[in-house]
């Protein structure tokens, strides 16, 4: 190896390497200088020398070193030859050797001078240290270009035992000489470290004000969206909710006064969900939890959820499955369920919004081998190429399309960061006029199994056992609002409702009182979610194997506190309709000593 071991080039400093052969760059015009002026005093002692040809010749020697050496500076000044260090330190070890050469001809040269041999050779003997000297920046061409200079003189000295004093001196010299550029390179390289330790650190400051400039416009992006957004949502549903109770003089909101302000507050919802998760994945800090599930059950069940809206609209909206997954028995996508589902919903609603008249389609189909594709196309507005690019990135919303519907700008660029977590991508392309197609890919193992069939939140009620239709459900919940939202979920699904509004009561209750369900909050006073959850697994009566579904705010340690005590199901907040009935569901056909707890988003 021409290039000395040294550390790969940090970001924004250059190495140890590239600062040692810059420096010996810019010496190398000195050297031809040095060189230059020491010219009249060789031309003056050849002069006297018997060999007078010979000195023609030596002459004609360095002029061609100095032909070399000039074109080769030319070259080391170009801003290409500073990346290249390999064949930068090839042509300083190069030309090193050519002056090498160079000098062994002059030593050559001075060693059949005749009268001058000792001159001639005390010449040839300077011009090797004037050599050991400029080399000194850059070690490898130190010691080999050095060393190799040093040779020719002190050959032709050594080998005449009658020029011993003048060989000692000489040798002594070369010795000094090396040892000083020697000390002179630890030097430049002590400084050398420290100049690329500098500019690592200037390049590091730059690039975290730069992170800390786009974090600020990131967050000034979030609030400018949220603020408009909330305002908008809250200002809505909080002039229905002044008519409902008669405070604007009016008659109680209509019917479709009510369905708008549900429709503002799900929406509110929907922006503050999408908003959170897409910060946690720019901190890196959003999961997955990858399984084998069937996709054409869960982008079945979202086109029937989505069907009464868009027919609502006008709209038709259908699924198509290629015939090859339609007919096979195994096969399944491996990738997280619910942000898969997160990420079609998120493209459903999206073609669902825009379009204004026409169809949506969902069409699955195998990709590629081990690739299942999903694509959700539509008739709406289209977009131009730059308007695609813009839209995958956050906080942008399309200005031509986007006029008068709600949203933050950042269902596209979260649902391509999910994707791509699952070892998958989202994709489109868009014709202005036409409509859009979205395509999502993800694994898929043609031998693999569904973990466990997907059915429509719609009939999960269905799913449980007769004698389990309506059950008695104890509710721990502190908060009062969390706890009417609870209540309203579980009632709606036709089950009675107890409420206890801390764990205590929720133990005292247990203790006096026959429950099918507990549904237990993971943070409250008195006694948390995992203390009376372990508490109540250890009464003496029937209550202690009744299903719990843990109700968290999104911690992981709190899941999986909730999970040792005892629960049988974790939920996350906020929770809807289609997750409770889906916990309640899976709570109950639990076999709480052979499954552990599942969580769901």
């Amino acid at each position: 190896m021409l290039v000395e071991t040294d550390k790969p080039k940090a970001r924004g400093g250059a190495s140890v390497t590239q600062q040692a052969l810059e420096t010996q760059t810019s010496l190398l015009p000195y050297a031809l200088a040095v060189f230059a002026v020491s010219l009249p005093l060789l031309v003056w002692a050849g002069s006297y020398a018997s060999n007078a040809v010979w000195m023609t010749g030596t002459f004609a020697i360095f002029a061609i070193a100095w032909g070399v050496f000039y074109a080769a500076v030319n070259w080391l000044k170009e801003p290409q030859a500073f990346t290249n260090v390999r064949k930068r330190g090839q042509i300083h070890i190069i030309c090193g050797l050519i002056w090498a050469v160079a000098v062994a001809q002059l030593a050559a040269f001075g060693d059949g001078a005749g009268p001058v041999r000792d001159e001639l050779m005390l010449i040839s003997v300077a011009a090797a240290v004037i050599v050991i000297f400029f080399t000194a920046p850059w070690l490898p061409s130190l010691l080999i270009v050095g060393s190799a200079t040093a040779a020719g003189p002190l050959y032709y000295l050594l080998r005449d035992p009658a020029d011993r004093t003048l060989a000692n001196l000489a040798w002594g010299g070369m010795a000094l000489a090396l040892a000083l550029s020697l000390i002179l390179n630890r030097i430049l390289r002590r400084q050398f470290a420290l100049a690329a330790e500098r500019e690592v650190l200037i390049a590091d400051r730059d690039l975290r004000m730069d992170q800390a400039r786009q974090l600020a416009q990131s967050k000034s992006d979030l609030v400018a969206t949220l603020s408009h957004e909330i305002r908008n949502g809250l200002t809505g549903v909080a002039h229905v909710l002044a008519s409902a109770v008669g405070q604007n003089g009016r008659s109680a909101p209509s019917r479709e006064q009510l369905t708008a302000a549900l429709d503002a507050a799900n929406d509110l919802i929907s922006v503050l969900n999408t908003t959170l998760d897409s910060e946690t994945a720019e901190a890196g800090r959003l999961e997955v939890d990858t399984h084998a599930f069937d996709a054409v059950a869960l982008i079945r069940d979202l086109v029937i959820l989505n069907r009464p809206n868009a027919a609502s609209r006008g709209l038709e909206l259908s699924l198509h499955v290629s015939s090859e997954l339609a007919v096979m028995e195994a096969g399944a996508t491996v990738a997280d369920v619910h942000r898969a589902r997160q990420i079609l919903a998120n493209l459903l609603g999206n073609a669902l919004k825009f379009t204004i008249r026409g169809r949506v389609e969902a069409r699955v189909e195998l990709a590629a081998p081990g690739r299942l594709s999903i694509e959700i196309a539509d008739t709406g507005p289209g977009l131009a190429k730059e308007e695609l690019e813009q839209a995958f990135e956050p906080f942008n919303r399309i200005a031509r399309t986007s006029a008068g519907t709600s949203g933050a700008g950042l269902g596209l660029s979260l649902s391509r960061q999910l994707a791509r977590l699952m070892g998958g991508e989202l994709s489109a392309h868009s014709a202005v006029g036409v409509g859009s197609c979205f395509r999502l890919e993800l694994p898929f193992d043609a031998s693999a199994q569904p973990e466990r069939e997907l059915d429509a939140p719609i009939e999960l009620v269905a799913t449980l056992p007769e004698a389990r239709q309506s059950m008695r459900v104890l509710i721990a919940e502190d908060d009062a609002l969390n706890a009417a939202m609870l209540r309203a979920v579980i009632e709606q699904l036709g089950h009675q409702v107890v409420h206890a509004i801390d764990g205590r009561r929720a133990l005292d209750l247990a203790r006096v009182c026959e429950f099918d369900l507990l549904m237990i909050d993971g943070r409250m006073p008195n006694l948390d979610g995992p203390a009376a959850i372990a508490a109540i697994r250890e009464l003496d009566s029937d209550n202690a194997q009744v299903p719990i579904v843990a109700v968290i705010g999104g911690d992981a340690d709190e899941a999986e506190e909730c999970a040792e005590a005892g629960a049988d199901v974790v939920l996350r907040k906020p929770v809807s309709v289609a997750a409770v009935a889906r916990a309640v569901a899976d709570a109950v056909a639990v076999d709480r000593q052979a499954q552990p707890a599942r969580a769901f988003a």
